[in-house]
């Protein structure tokens, strides 16, 4: 039997995710409540993207395996995707989330990130 996911070094990548999960979900409440009709894609993604942290650092610390899994697929997805499209076409991301460009206004850990969550995972069992 393995450790659970969310101990050892384990816990630095649940306490980056909680990071990640507040300063996303900070950045989207005040976008969202102050400039909405601003850039309403651009800020509906960082507030989706929050979300996905948030369920990432749950499922991390509790150990939910599959839930972890689906919800770094679904970042790693929505990195590659948002990120190519707001290079590819900028008008459609008036202001950046916390994907655009892959994650350049995070100093790209946002493109790091799910591949490291998905080796810590994979590695795990």
């Amino acid at each position: 039997m393995t450790a659970p996911i969310g101990t050892g070094p384990g816990r630095a990548l649940v306490a980056v995710y909680g990071l990640f999960s507040l300063a996303a979900g900070a950045r989207a409440a005040v976008q969202i409540a102050t400039r909405f009709d601003e850039a309403p894609l651009a800020y509906s993604l960082s507030a989706f993207a929050a979300l996905v942290y948030i369920v990432l650092t749950v499922a991390l610390a509790r150990g939910a395996r599959r839930l972890a899994l689906g919800a770094l697929v679904i970042e790693l997805a929505g990195v590659l995707v948002i990120g190519t499209l707001s290079l590819v076409d900028p008008a459609a991301f008036p202001d950046a989330t916390v994907w655009s460009t892959y994650g350049k206004g995070y100093l790209f850990i946002p493109l790091v990130l799910p591949f490291v969550g998905l080796y810590w995972l994979l590695r795990r069992r």
